[in-house]
């Protein structure tokens, strides 16, 4: 698969299909990108498991932080990464390790292993490498285009309220 560029539909059907992440480099550090992030993802509806082996037992936004991937008590859809691209190669060979192992491997921003990527695509699992799924979520929902900025998506839908913010799903657009 070439990683340069992924089509809208692809990363819509990973983001409408995962339900339980494991987040590899989650900190408790309120100025880190994963500590939002994971707060985003958990507001939307994700199950989202802090992995930070420094962290471990302790927890950040109400979930306990695990050493391991193996750890989580419960399959994983999807694997992100918070590491930088050298280190993503373990985190992802420990992943295809899980029984059963994730449907995604998601490399947040900057973070690009093309080997890596290679060897979880040849078992099946999808690969999305320098995105971040909190910034695709918003971009497809339409959430991003309350801030002034161009999502490229047009939709004549009425946001919904909820939880005293409004808030746009995943649907087609």
């Amino acid at each position: 698969m070439n990683h340069d560029r992924y089509d809208d539909s692809y990363i819509r059907e990973i983001l409408s299909t995962t339900r339980v992440i494991a987040m590899v480099g989650a900190s408790a550090n309120v100025a880190r990108p994963s500590f939002f992030v994971l707060k985003y993802l958990s507001e939307r509806g994700y199950v989202v498991h802090p992995i930070n082996p420094g962290l471990a037992g302790g927890k950040i936004h109400g979930r306990e932080v695990f050493a391991r991937l193996s750890d989580v008590p419960e399959p994983i859809d999807m694997v992100e990464i918070f590491r930088n691209s050298d280190a993503a190669g373990g985190v992802v060979d420990e992943a295809l390790k899980l029984s059963p192992p994730p449907k995604v491997i998601w490399m947040q921003l900057g973070v690009r292993n093309d080997a890596a990527a290679a060897r979880a695509e040849a078992l099946g699992v999808k690969v999305v490498m320098n995105r971040c799924p909190k910034i695709e979520f918003g971009r497809l929902s339409g959430e991003i285009a309350w801030a002034g900025v161009n999502s490229r998506v047009i939709s004549a839908r009425k946001p919904t309220a909820g939880a005293g913010f409004q808030r746009l799903a995943l649907g087609k657009p």
